[in-house]
């Protein structure tokens, strides 16, 4: 799925367009010298007056009551399980969502919770009944279901709020906590047209990423009632996520969200371009649902990837490899840098 980029910048004397992640942005000089301007202290002692107001302005953006920053998505997820659960409960959670696949095992393996897994539907949410049907009769021979993690969005869809309201539904019935990993929490909000709190308002946790789409170069926030909070700030302590002056890089997460919200709607137009572009080409299998946000998904025939990589390469371009490719837009990529990417599809295909 990622590829290394040695080389690209050799083979080109054009800036390097990287279409792997929304992860890979670059700090702009506005955000730089805000970062530099931080006022910092010991966050471990609660002095880091950056991240406490970074912590602060993300509670009350979802209408939460506290916020607390972490190094990771990875490891606000893992805090947040951690929080919610005691060792041997239930996490019912997407068979694809990051805190089952992509974060190596952590609520089980450090957690101690058991995740069960349902299959995703085709607009990235679960269905309601699934998950009905997941939960555990009060019986010693199952584990206690105790949460319902969702996601949005996922694989870059945004899932919609009827579909995450239905699912939480159950959830209440059932008296569950409720936590959404929102990794691309914003870029969900933008392609649903809704509010913050629309959104947050039903889950007791919510994990934001800062360095997605916002564009931060480091960070999550996750955001919950002061008991929820307190218990996962007790968590990143025993997961090595106690940082000191950290305000240098929280900096950069206010900046984020004053800034590199609005814009994510460029990057979703952007990604909506791209796919027309390349459906026209009718070489390959394009996907780009009704409800994506800023990513494509090709599946060129296998015998040209490596070549389509290595064509895209000499003119700057970095693409993942993997089955389908996923293409992301970022706010790295304006409207010149899609141009080249489109150009450099064109031009291979002929």
């Amino acid at each position: 799925m990622y590829q290394n980029m040695s080389g690209l910048a050799a083979q080109s004397n054009l800036s390097v367009i990287d279409l792997r992640s929304d992860t890979v942005t670059q700090p702009s000089p506005a955000m730089r010298a805000f970062m530099m301007d931080a006022e910092v202290g010991d966050d471990v002692y609660g002095d880091d007056t950056t991240i406490n107001a970074l912590e602060a302005k993300t509670a009350a953006l979802l209408g939460k009551e506290a916020g607390l920053f972490l190094p990771s998505s990875t490891m606000s997820n893992l805090a947040a399980m951690m929080a919610h659960t005691r060792r041997g409960e239930e996490i019912i959670v997407g068979r694809g969502y990051h805190i089952f696949k992509y974060e190596a095992g952590g609520s089980s393996v450090l957690g101690g919770a058991f995740p069960y897994p349902l299959e995703v539907a085709l607009d990235g949410g679960l269905e309601p009944n699934d998950i009905d049907a997941a939960i555990k009769p009060d019986d010693p021979h199952f584990p206690m279901s105790r949460v319902l993690s969702l996601e949005n969005t996922h694989t870059g869809q945004a899932v919609s709020l009827d579909r995450i309201n239905a699912c939480l539904d159950v959830a209440d019935t059932h008296g569950l906590t409720k936590h959404l990993d929102g990794a691309r929490f914003f870029n969900a909000i933008t392609k649903l047209g809704i509010s913050p709190t629309d959104l947050a308002s039903r889950f007791d946790s919510i994990n934001i990423c800062l360095s997605k789409g916002l564009g931060a170069p480091v960070g999550a926030v996750l955001v919950g009632s002061t008991s929820t909070i307190a218990a996962a700030r007790r968590w990143r302590k025993m997961l090595g996520g106690g940082m000191r002056q950290a305000g240098l890089i929280a900096a950069a997460g206010i900046y984020a969200l004053d800034n590199n919200v609005r814009r994510l709607q460029d990057d979703h137009d952007r990604a909506a371009t791209l796919a027309n572009e390349l459906t026209a080409l009718n070489k390959f299998k394009v996907t780009y649902q009704a409800n994506q946000t800023n990513m494509v998904y090709i599946e060129p025939a296998a015998k040209d990837i490596e070549p389509l990589r290595q064509h895209l390469g000499q003119r700057g371009i970095n693409m993942g490899g993997g089955s389908p490719v996923r293409i992301v837009m970022h706010l790295d990529i304006d409207d010149d840098g899609l141009t080249r990417i489109i150009d450099g599809f064109k031009s291979y295909y002929g």
